[in-house]
């Protein structure tokens, strides 16, 4: 409830304070005036609490309708428009400036006049130097967070072939300084910033988790003079799990330096890539190594693990470095059920995604010793494919879902709710959930922000491209050890005798482009894995026409019409460009 509290104290607020919204004619006492930060916590607090509000939930999104493993049955979806040509300066649904920006500056204001200026815990003073603590640590994880969203949707080369990052702002200012004219910074000058945000965070947030501690023994680096374990579980304890943490702070620098070494971004320097690896191997190695991968982590969403969960508790999913809080809900069935089970049949997956599951003996279905069946396309599949993907005679909630000519509404392109492409979502869906309006229920769902997986995956693309398939650096494990133990816990048969046939880093690097494409689909990865990997952006969508007889008709979609020019970065919006003189838009755009 105090969550709940302060979020509505934030949306409601907040915001009109910092904008200086004029209320008609208020009762003195209820007026909320600007001091009022400095003496009511919680209410300060809802500053911090309007950036995490603001946070993306790009697993509910579904960008992926504009990449090429899935399409919208909503024509007017915004996503589907930008793919389609619709992409602009003017129209760009992937947006962040606005929000990245507007959060920034909150952040600033909480950093520079707010933090240091409240009495957080009025009648115990080494209390509420605790929580000035954390949440210093909070605001500067938050504030680089917004950075690398921000820098992921603008960085890009200028019209003068020089690359830039983001405008860099520290302090807060007024609507009469010049501060906000800034120009942008380098892309090298943008991560080195996050870099540092990231490092003030980690001064404060030693811990790599919030949990409550019985032994002065377990107080993190910094705290071992904490005199009370009860003040510091009251600052640091479970109930805190999904605020920014030391671990999270610690993985998002890993997804950083990816993003930098990223052939979209750099000219194959080495040690960006080992940065990377490194990087995401000191949070693995802080959770126990590869061998403590958590076994049900790429399935972490279904009903028979988030049914368990309790943050009081203290009992996350080993799968989970930042989550949001668990809430009942229905909706992502609703949209995404076939027609037949009352939904709305949104999400497509592709035919393209389909045929990037291996077989169950782990070769590509164009594999040689692949055992691939053509007249029969789902046998022996890998099984991560069945459990993301609902394709035709596949069961869904105990009803057999046809999608092949004669399958009634649940059949390709039946009605305006059924698949444009032969599939349906099945990734993320309870279907214990009941969508008949007349029985309608709900269940308990949540949406991540950073899970292992991304993190294993980021080791094994910067290790390789680093080491080889083979190589350690300074750890003891490799991007192999990685790709084996994702394989073997999606159902891969062993031995992987597919994985042990590779030998070198291109046919490696694509296993683990691959690898990350079929784990995190449907996560908004896809969309900017194709622009930092610099593909092709422009590869048609297909699906499949399963006809009376049961024959497979493999068709053309829906095209992607990006410009493989310049589309690899996105664009500042143009009225940014229009009102500040030194803002350099991308090139193309």
């Amino acid at each position: 409830m105090i969550y709940l509290k302060r979020l509505f104290i934030l949306a409601v607020a907040i915001p009109c304070l910092i904008q200086s919204c004029q209320l008609i004619e208020p009762t003195d006492e209820n007026q909320n005036t600007f001091s009022r930060i400095y003496s009511d916590p919680d209410y300060a607090e809802g500053m911090l609490m309007n950036a995490y509000i603001a946070l993306p939930t790009n697993d509910i999104s579904f960008n992926d309708v504009a990449t090429d493993d899935a399409v919208s049955n909503i024509s007017n979806n915004n996503y589907r428009r930008a793919a389609i040509g619709e992409w602009s300066s003017k129209y760009n649904p992937f947006d962040m400036w606005y929000t990245s920006n507007r959060i920034i500056l909150y952040l600033n204001y909480f950093i520079d006049n707010v933090v240091d200026s409240v009495e957080w815990k009025w009648t115990n003073k080494d209390l509420s130097a605790l929580y000035q603590k954390r949440l210093l640590g909070e605001s500067y994880g938050l504030r680089a967070l917004f950075q690398y969203y921000l820098l992921e949707t603008v960085g890009g080369y200028s019209a003068g072939n020089e690359l830039l990052g983001i405008p860099i702002y520290e302090k807060p200012f007024g609507i009469k300084d010049n501060e906000f004219k800034k120009p942008r910074a380098t892309f090298k000058e943008s991560v080195e910033h996050i870099y540092a945000d990231i490092d003030k965070a980690l001064q404060y947030l030693t811990m790599d988790k919030y949990q409550n501690i019985t032994d002065p023994s377990q107080l993190p680096p910094g705290y071992e003079d904490v005199k009370s374990i009860a003040n510091y579980n009251d600052v640091f304890g479970n109930r805190f799990n999904q605020r920014i943490n030391g671990q999270f702070i610690k993985a998002l620098k890993s997804r950083v330096a990816l993003l930098a070494a990223s052939p979209a971004f750099s000219d194959g320097d080495q040690q960006l890539w080992e940065r990377a690896a490194e990087y995401a191997a000191d949070v693995i190695d802080a959770a126990g190594g590869v061998g403590s991968m958590d076994p049900n982590g790429h399935r972490y969403y279904l009903g028979t693990y988030v049914d368990k969960l309790s943050v009081v508790k203290g009992n996350d999913q080993q799968e989970m470095i930042l989550r949001r809080p668990i809430s009942a809900s229905n909706s992502l069935e609703v949209n995404n059920f076939p027609p037949s089970l009352f939904g709305n049949g949104s999400v497509n997956p592709s035919q393209n995604l389909v045929d990037a599951f291996p077989m169950a003996n782990g070769y590509p279905i164009n594999h040689a010793e692949s055992g691939y069946d053509p007249l029969d396309p789902y046998k022996n599949r890998d099984p991560r494919l069945s459990l993301y993907i609902v394709y035709n005679k596949s069961k869904m909630s105990n009803k057999l879902i046809v999608t092949a000519q004669g399958g009634k509404i649940d059949a390709k392109d039946s009605t305006s709710t059924s698949t444009r492409t032969g599939y349906y979502l099945r990734k993320f869906i309870r279907e214990d959930v009941n969508a008949n309006p007349a029985q309608r229920n709900s269940k308990n769902h949540y949406q991540v922000h950073f899970r292992f997986t991304e993190l294993f995956l980021i080791y094994a693309e910067a290790a390789n491209e680093a080491w080889g398939p083979d190589g350690t650096g300074k750890k003891t494990f490799s991007a192999r050890d990685v790709i084996a133990a994702i394989r073997k816990r999606g159902g891969i048969k062993q031995p992987d005798l597919y994985l042990a046939s590779i030998t070198n880093k291109e046919e490696m690097r694509n296993l683990i482009r691959n690898e990350r494409r079929l784990e995190l689909c449907f996560e908004g990865f896809r969309f900017w894995d194709l622009r930092r990997w610099k593909l092709n952006l422009t590869e048609s969508v297909r699906g499949v026409n399963i006809d009376f007889e049961g024959n497979y008709h493999y068709v053309d979609v829906e095209e992607r019409n990006f410009n493989n020019n310049y589309m690899h970065y996105g664009p500042l919006p143009d009225f940014e460009i229009i009102k500040f003189d030194q803002l350099i838009q991308n090139k193309g755009w």
